[in-house]
């Protein structure tokens, strides 16, 4: 993986996990209109429990990279380890940008 693709792999796994927990989180909130519960704090609510889930959907194929992960180690491969680790570092923070955005909307909710 060269420099250019590991970059655009990072950019596209922060932005799957920030529209996941973004987007997921939103729409709960229209579904709470719907059932008259309190929009803002299940919006809250939801982006905290959507973070594991919006890491696993930007990863998507998880098993490619525990193999990898595992090939890295046994294998004394340092830098697919290190890429391995950065793309799952940017799943992580694009999950966790979602949810203070989400946070901060909800102000003390």
């Amino acid at each position: 993986m060269n420099s250019d693709r590991l970059i655009v792999s990072l950019l596209l796994t922060f932005c799957v996990a920030l529209g996941v927990n973004l987007g997921g989180s939103m729409m709960g909130s229209l579904g709470a209109v719907l059932l008259h519960r309190p929009p803002l704090k299940t919006m809250v609510e939801l982006s905290g429990e959507l973070k594991v889930w919006a890491l696993v959907a930007a990863l998507g194929g998880t098993f490619g990279i525990i193999r990898t992960f595992e090939a890295g180690v046994l294998g004394k491969q340092f830098i697919g380890l290190l890429k391995q680790l950065l793309i799952i570092g940017s799943a992580f923070s694009g999950a966790h940008l979602g949810y203070l955005i989400i946070k901060s909307l909800g102000g003390n909710h």
